[in-house]
Order: structure tokens, then C-alpha cells, then sequence
């Protein structure tokens, strides 16, 4: 049997002793290498994944393996920073808090609510145009009362003259051509774009929370799936040194099993640092400067979407805060041509006021006066600007419009993309379970053959690598799913 496997092997081991003569040249890999002493423990350096000793060869390969005794370095405790009351978690955030958080301290929500303040004010202007305006005013004046005498020729001085006076005045319009009531419906419209607008970026940035709340627990359950694999390929490890020892297994398979432990310790090392990158991306829009950890919702199983598919597609048309934006910029552009085209008509405007006069500062021997004044005015022809100002709203409600259909047309497209990623990915978590207990009975069978002499170490090397990759498959199929999910809500505005 050794011959056998002698000759199967002889292809491919001059590479790999090659390669395990660099791998031992390095201490630290030579000492991971040797197998710990039964019942010895490792103190794990800071921020590094330590297993226990691998199985013991005397052990049946396929016996039932006992869980990963694995130790990782715990996460830090994170300081949501610059919000009032703001959680100080150790093991990390749940996703409603993230999200609350991300609302406080996003720059577009600042942005869209400053949209509605703006909207707001526009629109209590429009509404004071109807009202009169009034104004007062009051001053006082000294006068020299120096003259001069001709006769004599001389300078004449008296003393100097004081006056006071005081005055209020008010007007309205009585007749713009509803250039007025045009530009309190334009008010009105803006708002209600603010308001869409401001909906929109509510589940937008909800969608990035969870995005980057859902890869901060990928890549958690990443780093477990590659310590669950680095300890398998440990025990592959120990399982052909033993074999080596007894004279039942080559040189080659023990270099197999040391290079698949090796790249079971590269893909811890990237799968932790890929999970420190997204904690400090959730960080970020959670508003801290550190890290923070995801805390899981109690239940990740995909479950049906509260209004159907179809109801969906008429819904999101209509009532999505993209078309609802668009929607309102057409009301104000509308509105914009309205008030434009009021321009060619009269504009008939009340005024009137009452002044106070007096020699003196007080209110003995006032003398008082007033005036009403009715005026209108009618610009005959001001070099072709109101023409320009009426092409120019006429352009711009035309490309409202055009947005509010090329709206209505991406969402819908865009609805039927992230429904048909949704049900993609629900497929792939049922298929991707069937693939890791295949894998899983594929590998045990494999130990089982390795262990007997009947197959080779590649052949366990394959099934582990394969466990692996449906494990991983698994994790981010249901990652997947939420994301997707996630952006059908963020789609059709509203929690589904």
C-alpha cells in the first residue's frame, strides 16, 4: 500500500517539499506546525484565533468531532459618540439602534430636513403676500435759523428750529392676476417635495445601515467558518503525521495537510480583517470613531413579504417617494408657469398711511394728515423679460414631467430587479443548506477512506476545501436575502 501511494504521489512531491522546505525555514510556522502537548493551553496573542490540540491519531477519523474550543479576542467596548444618551454597547448594536443613530447623524438627513425648513418658510411667505403690509417711521430734525440782513449787512441769529415726526402707512394688493395664489401653490408643492424627499433619504440611509449592519455579521460568521476549517485542517494534519509515524502514509500527504493549514490560517487572518473594516464602516454611520459590533436579530429566516408581489409593482408607481417627488416638482413647475404668465396682467394695489408732526418732543399741538391712494400699474412692455421668465418655467415643468415618468419607469424596473434578487437569494439559502450537509457527509466519508488507506490526503484536503466553500456559500446567501429585502423596502418606502 505505501508503494501505491509512493508512486501516486511522486508527480507532484518534489513542488511540495520544495515548498515545505521554505514553509519550516520560518520559526513561526514551524512552531504552529507542531502539534500541542494533550492537555497543554496556549495563551492567544492579542487579536490572533487559537485552536486546541489536534485529535489524537489513535482516534477514528470519522468520529463525531467535538466543537471548535476556539478563543477569539472579544470585541472592544464600543462609544457611539455625539449623540445624546447614545448606547455604550460591548458586544455591539441591534439594528433599530443603528439605524435611530444613523438618522441622527447622517449629513443627507440634515439636508432633506433643511428642504422642509426651507419649504416651510417659502410657504409662509406666499402666504403673506396676501396680507397688507405696514410699516412705521419716525425722525426729528434741527434747522439753523441764522439769516442774513442785507440792510445791515449783518447775520441775524435765532434761535434753532426742532421738528419731530412720525408716520405709519400700509398697502395691498387688490388684483395681481393670481400671480399670488400661483406662488402659494408652488409653496405648497415644494413642501410636499421636501416631504417625499425626506422619506426617500429615510430609507436610504436605512439602507445602508443594514447593509453595513448585515456585513459586520457576515463577516463575524465568516471568521468562524474559516476557524472551523483552519481547526479541521489541523486535525487532517495530525491525523497524516500519525500515519507518517506508523509507516501507512508519505511525506506528501503530510505536506498537503501543512499547506492546507496554512491556508486556513490566511483565510482567518483576511476574514478578521475584513470583519474590523466593517465594524469601523458601521461605526462610522452610527457616529462613533471606532469600531462597533452588530448584534443579531433574534431570527434571520427568510419569511414572506406582507403585501404581494404584484400589489407591489401597482403600488410602487404611484406611491414610491421617488414618483411622489417627481410628482410635486410638476405641481410647482405648473404653478412656476402660472405665476410667470401673471406678469401680463394689471396689478391694482391700496395704500394709505398717517403722519404726526410737532415743533416740539411731546403731544401738545400735533398736527396730523393722511392719504389713501388707489394705483394701478401695468408693465406695457419691459424689453421681452416676462416672455423669457414664462419660457423659462414652461422648460422647467416640461423636464418635471419627463422625470416624473422616467421615475414611475425605474422604479418599476427597478422593483422587479430586487424581487427577482429576493427570491434568488431565498433559493440559494435552501440550496446552500442541502450543500454544506452533502459537504459534511462528503468529508466525514472522506476522514473515514483516509483513515482505512483507501483514499489519498488530497481527497480529504478536496472535501474540506468544499465544506468550506458551502459554508461560506450559506452565510452569505442569507445575508443576501435581508439585504435584498432591505432594498424592496427602501424601494416602495414603507417597512415590509
Amino acid at each position: 500500500m505505501r508503494n501505491e501511494e509512493t508512486t501516486r504521489g511522486r508527480g507532484g512531491l518534489a513542488v511540495l517539499l520544495f515548498g515545505a522546505a521554505l514553509l519550516a525555514g520560518s520559526p513561526r510556522l514551524a512552531a504552529a506546525q507542531q502539534p500541542a502537548a494533550p492537555g497543554s493551553t496556549t495563551k492567544p496573542a492579542p487579536g490572533r484565533v487559537t485552536t486546541p490540540a489536534p485529535a489524537s491519531a489513535t482516534e477514528p477519523a470519522g468520529a463525531a468531532r467535538q466543537p471548535a474550543d476556539t478563543a477569539v479576542m472579544a470585541p472592544e467596548r464600543v462609544t457611539v459618540e455625539g449623540a445624546a444618551g447614545a448606547p455604550t454597547p460591548s458586544e455591539g448594536v441591534t439594528l433599530e439602534e443603528a439605524i435611530r443613530l444613523a438618522l441622527e447623524h447622517s449629513p443627507t438627513m440634515v439636508q432633506a430636513e433643511g428642504g422642509i425648513r426651507n419649504a416651510d418658510a417659502q410657504r409662509r411667505s406666499a402666504v403673506g403676500a396676501f396680507l397688507p403690509s405696514l410699516s412705521v417711521s419716525a425722525g426729528s430734525s434741527v434747522a439753523s435759523s441764522d439769516r442774513y440782513n442785507s440792510v445791515t449787512n449783518t447775520v441775524v441769529s435765532g434761535a434753532p428750529r426742532q421738528s419731530y415726526t412720525a408716520g405709519i402707512s400700509s398697502s395691498v394688493d387688490l388684483f395681481t392676476g393670481g400671480r399670488h395664489t400661483a406662488e402659494l401653490n408652488r409653496a405648497k408643492a415644494t413642501g410636499e417635495a421636501a416631504d417625499a424627499n425626506l422619506v426617500a433619504q429615510r430609507f436610504a440611509v436605512t439602507l445602508q445601515v443594514q447593509n453595513a449592519f448585515f456585513d459586520v455579521l457576515r463577516a463575524g460568521e465568516l471568521v468562524r467558518v474559516a476557524q472551523s476549517q483552519l481547526q479541521t485542517a489541523q486535525e487532517g494534519l495530525a491525523a497524516a503525521e500519525q500515519r507518517l509515524r506508523v509507516g501507512s502514509a508519505t511525506r506528501s500527504d503530510v505536506l498537503r495537510a501543512q499547506l492546507a493549514v496554512t491556508q486556513a490560517k490566511q483565510a482567518v487572518s483576511q476574514a478578521q480583517s475584513q470583519e474590523r473594516a466593517a465594524q469601523f464602516a458601521l461605526g462610522r454611520l452610527v457616529g462613533s470613531t471606532g469600531p462597533v459590533g452588530a448584534t443579531p436579530p433574534a431570527s434571520l429566516d427568510p419569511k414572506p413579504l406582507a403585501i404581494p408581489p404584484e400589489q407591489l409593482a401597482e403600488m410602487v408607481q404611484s406611491q414610491a417617494p421617488a414618483v411622489a417627488a417627481a410628482a410635486a416638482q410638476v405641481k410647482a413647475g405648473e404653478a412656476g408657469v402660472k405665476a410667470a404668465r401673471a406678469q401680463y396682467f394689471p396689478t391694482l394695489r391700496l395704500s394709505g398711511g398717517y403722519d404726526w408732526l410737532n415743533q416740539q418732543l411731546g403731544f401738545e399741538n400735533v398736527q396730523g394728515s393722511w392719504n389713501v391712494r388707489l394705483g394701478v400699474s401695468f408693465p406695457v412692455f419691459n424689453g421681452f423679460q416676462r416672455e423669457e421668465q414664462v419660457e423659462q418655467a414652461s422648460v422647467q415643468a416640461d423636464v418635471a414631467r419627463a422625470q416624473l415618468e422616467d421615475a414611475r419607469r425605474s422604479v418599476r424596473a427597478e422593483l422587479e430587479k430586487a424581487l427577482a434578487t429576493l427570491s434568488n437569494a431565498e433559493q440559494q439559502i435552501q440550496l446552500s443548506q442541502q450543500a454544506v450537509e452533502v459537504a459534511e457527509e462528503d468529508l466525514r466519508v472522506q476522514r473515514e477512506r483516509y483513515r482505512l488507506g483507501a483514499s489519498t490526503i488530497l481527497d480529504q484536503v478536496t472535501s474540506q476545501q468544499n465544506l468550506a466553500q458551502a459554508q461560506t456559500n450559506l452565510v452569505n446567501a442569507r445575508y443576501d436575502y435581508q439585504i435584498a429585502r432591505a432594498q424592496v423596502e427602501a424601494l416602495v418606502g414603507r417597512s415590509l
